[in-house]
């Protein structure tokens, strides 16, 4: 049995991913300008955990009724 998210899920899911997607950009770009080494390795630390929940959000988002 195949799931799909709801519309209201779909909108939820998509602002979750636009969340973490600003999160990981922030977090890459203060990496640049960041000089403290062990605040520099939290924030990579965070910038590859955003991209693992990005990717499992993205395999929700996909099963939307809105996008079949």
């Amino acid at each position: 049995m195949e799931k799909n998210l709801a519309p209201h899920e779909t909108m939820e899911t998509h602002e979750i991913i636009n969340f973490k997607t600003v999160c990981l950009l922030r977090s890459k770009l203060m990496q640049g300008i960041c000089f403290d080494n062990d605040l520099k390795r939290l924030m990579e630390k965070d910038v590859q955990q955003s991209i693992k929940d990005i990717n499992e959000l993205l395999s929700f988002y996909k099963q939307s009724q809105l996008l079949q």
